[in-house]
């Protein structure tokens, strides 16, 4: 290594856990971010290692990147448990990156902190901004109704990422890199900085300052990650109206921590937490216009009264300190608490005969006509029916029916991939329909939207209720109520599940046949059941 006593001696060995792949847009230039976090470890007097680890690629990976994050999770920690080294600097972006790095150094239990990628530039297409994810849904669908030309279309794809980073709109990325910043894992701002502006160099430069730091002080993830500090997470997540994936990963990292985050938690926070960021895709702004209004640290502020301030972060201070003198320089981004965009925080957990263990949906995203609706069901056995029919001419489908896909959960996809928002039929497309209600054991993307009940739990392929339901059937789903119901007998409905067979399980191999043996089910974190912590901690009360 060309290294000598004079290079390691007495100083604390920092490792920089780099997820920069050629296959991942969103981390592009994390080569360059770790020369900057490099720079700040030797500024402090450090030693600086970089380390490479698995990339998961939102983009590419098949059939989900949600497959692959307890595997960097895995590899995440043994990579520290097995190096000598005294504190880790964790470099990630892309959506699961983030839970699946946090989970890992959570478990490793080395001062760690995390360098969050950001978000790239707004997207544009002839003067119109785009948003990442969220308007590719929108346009695409327009392409479906042929009302978008397939030139217009190459247009949208040319225009709708303009520079590294991961999305820019509140998705998973966006909600899961505030998260860690909440908790108390990044220094103070980290988050919303976009990826391609200087600031961003500066903050990986100070990261490693505070790495060194960390690693002198001891500073565990266990003084940290408190089960406040994820009451303050959800708080948070439900004031930007954050991805409903934060829901399963924000359960995996606390289940790491020893910390049980049951459903109902995020239910009633949300009914009493003010949705103040108008972000896409449930507002109107992208994340760039976030860091220019200010960022994180002025919203958390206005939260203090539903937050736990007082607990520590890396930088040696407490949340509360970190917020001080933060201010709003655009209130039509970031909302003043007294014109608040909404009373809560427009996600939901649901329960009823179709989901006993739950099931999820962001209300504030999805036409309010479908608050309260009842309608017949047209039922799609696997994503490949679903390809197969929804465009068929012939499919018996009207702007009430509710669209149910089984077996696409953990198990059954395998690994739950973003299905959730099912695809308006084209014929309903072309009338001008463009959202409908939706109900899977799959995820969606943090950028979608629509009227899609997700996370069902137990999923189908395990034999939950959702693997009963047949055409026909009439499903109610009551968001006030926090119900999604079929309309069948306690009878009927053992009576289908006497003849109910699981589906022949493909043959598995590898890390697949270890995630399906051991991945728990989407109300657990669809983390591996071998690697939750062994006690729970108790949760705070809630002020």
């Amino acid at each position: 290594m060309g290294l000598g006593p004079a290079d390691w001696q007495g100083k604390p060995v920092i490792a920089i856990l780099n997820t920069w792949s050629e296959l991942n847009p969103c981390h592009l230039h994390f080569k360059i971010l770790a020369e900057h976090v490099k720079k700040g470890v030797l500024q402090a007097g450090g030693m600086p290692v970089e380390v490479p680890l698995l990339s998961l690629s939102e983009s590419y990976m098949k059939p989900t990147t949600m497959l692959y994050r307890n595997l960097l999770a895995m590899e995440t920690e043994e990579v520290i448990r097995c190096q000598p080294v005294d504190g880790v600097v964790l470099l990630g972006a892309c959506d699961k990156t983030t839970p699946a790095l946090i989970m890992g150094a959570t478990s490793a239990e080395v001062p760690f902190l995390f360098v969050p990628g950001g978000p790239m530039l707004r997207g544009n297409w002839r003067g119109e901004v785009l948003g990442s994810g969220s308007d590719a849904w929108k346009y695409w669908d327009e392409k479906r109704a042929g009302r978008l030309s397939e030139e217009a279309w190459c247009e949208i794809e040319d225009g709708i990422a303009r520079s590294h980073g991961h999305c820019m709109t509140m998705g998973t990325a966006s909600t899961m890199t505030a998260v860690a910043e909440t908790l108390g894992l990044t220094l103070p701002g980290a988050s919303s900085i976009p990826a391609v502006d200087m600031a961003h160099w500066r903050m990986a430069a100070e990261s490693g300052r505070q790495a060194v730091e960390n690693a002198w002080r001891d500073l565990r993830p266990a003084q940290i990650l408190r089960p406040e500090s994820f009451h303050n997470a959800i708080v948070m997540d439900m004031a930007v109206g954050g991805s409903t994936n934060a829901i399963i990963h924000l359960v995996a990292m606390a289940g790491r921590a020893g910390i049980a985050l049951p459903l109902e938690q995020f239910d009633e926070i949300s009914r009493r937490t003010p949705r103040l960021a108008d972000l896409r895709p449930a507002g109107r702004f992208l994340m760039e216009d976030f860091y220019y209004a200010g960022g994180l640290r002025p919203l958390l502020g206005q939260l203090l009264d539903l937050l736990n301030p007082d607990v520590p972060t890396v930088n040696g201070h407490t949340l509360r300190e970190n917020l001080a003198g933060a201010e709003i320089f655009n209130p039509e981004v970031i909302r003043p608490r007294d014109k608040a965009i909404a009373a809560e925080g427009g996600t939901a957990i649901l329960r009823g005969n179709l989901a006993p263990r739950g099931a999820v949906i962001k209300y504030a995203a999805m036409e309010p006509r479908f608050m309260q609706h009842t309608g017949p069901a047209i039922v799609f056995q696997d994503y490949n029916d679903l390809a197969a029919r929804i465009d068929d001419p012939a499919l018996p489908v009207t702007p009430d029916t509710v669209l149910v896909l089984q077996n696409a959960g953990p198990v059954g996809a395998p690994g739950m991939p973003e299905w959730g928002m099912l695809p308006i039929p084209k014929k309903l497309l072309e009338a001008g329909v463009r959202d409908m209600v939706r109900i899977s054991d799959a995820r969606m993307s943090g950028t979608s939207y629509g009227a899609c009940v997700l996370h069902v739990a137990p999923e189908s392929a395990i034999g939950g209720p959702l693997a009963l339901v047949r055409d026909g059937d009439l499903i109610t789903l009551d968001v006030a109520s926090r119900r999604i119901d079929v309309k069948l007998s306690d009878a009927e409905l053992e009576a289908r599940r006497a003849r109910w067979k699981p589906r022949p399980a493909p043959t598995r191999r590898g890390y697949q046949s270890l995630f399906l043996n051991a991945v728990t089910q989407a109300d657990e974190g669809c983390d591996f059941r071998f690697l939750h912590a062994e006690s729970p901690t108790p949760q705070p009360e809630i002020h």
